[in-house]
């Protein structure tokens, strides 16, 4: 586990998931990521004997990969309380090593993880030989606007900004997570959902009934200003807005994919095995490099 001061606060995130619960969940980014990773699971034609949906915030993911016939039997390990589930936290995942999952996916949950390279270590020794792993979480791109909105809005009306939008792991850091925690094959891409607004508080209302509200462990306490709040909505409808008025929010999805290892998986050659030259394949002329000063 990581031993510096925690980014997020989970408590609160879990306070929040269960308040936008009983208010009406505003599932729709769920319901897109539940669509895509069924897509993605098409292109692969194994059985999944047994599955693991690991923190998504809603009971989606699950449901739909029962109702598909994908996986045998569907375990759930949610944020909260909910019928026919266990309660936990991605971090401390209750299985132990060497659970045996064939699959494991999880969908808007690990980006708020505080050790998300523990997260997946624990994933991969819950997942049996070539299990495999899938999980879509928010990027660094998410809520841009608003995030640019509030930063300028703050440094105006109360001479400093703080952090009101949490920040969100980047693509470039991924696949070397997964590589660090022991994945074989891992992938990591990208795609980017823009979701348009009457107004910016049409967006917050969407933020709070999806939990999404800022849960740093070292936000500001103190209450957000009217003329803070005011400004930030005139920021984001004069920099954001499309020619018939209606502002674009960004969602960045980040895929994250990889195989518990196994001996019948592709490996990569050994330096030097290679039995044709790239220029034969390429039909071109080999020059040699001088090296150490050579003529050349």
């Amino acid at each position: 586990m990581n031993d510096s001061a925690p980014l997020f606060d989970p408590a609160l995130i879990r306070h929040r998931i269960v308040r936008a619960r009983a208010a009406g969940y505003a599932g729709f980014l769920i319901e897109r990521i539940a669509e895509d990773l069924e897509d993605r699971l098409a292109a692969v034609t194994r059985p999944f004997p047994l599955g693991l949906d690991l923190g998504t915030p809603l009971p989606t993911v699950s449901d739909r990969l029962r109702s598909s016939g994908r996986v045998g039997r569907m375990i759930r390990l949610s944020p909260v309380f909910e019928p026919n589930s266990a309660v936990g936290d991605p971090e401390m995942l209750p299985f132990g090593e060497r659970a045996g999952f064939d699959l494991v996916v999880s969908a808007l949950s690990l980006q708020h993880v505080n050790d998300l390279p523990g997260a997946l270590v624990q994933v991969r020794r819950a997942l049996k030989p070539d299990g495999l792993f899938l999980a879509g979480l928010l990027g660094g791109a998410t809520l841009t606007e608003l995030r640019q909105a509030f930063l300028q809005a703050e440094s105006e009306t109360e001479g400093g900004a703080s952090p009101r939008v949490a920040p969100f792991a980047e693509l470039r850091d991924l696949g070397g997570l997964l590589q660090r925690a022991g994945f074989a094959l891992p992938v990591a891409d990208a795609d980017t959902i823009t979701v348009r607004y009457g107004d910016p508080f049409s967006l917050m209302r969407d933020l709070r009934a999806m939990g999404l509200t800022n849960a740093l462990h070292d936000r500001r306490r103190a209450p957000l200003r009217r003329a803070t709040l005011m400004r930030a909505a005139e920021i984001y409808a004069e920099r954001f807005s499309d020619p018939d008025g209606r502002l674009r929010a960004t969602f960045e999805i980040l895929w994250l994919s990889g195989w518990a290892p196994h001996e019948s998986q592709q490996k990569p050659l050994r330096p030097g095995s290679a039995k044709a030259r790239l220029a034969d394949a390429l039909g071109a002329a080999e020059h040699r490099l001088p090296i150490n000063g050579e003529p050349s």
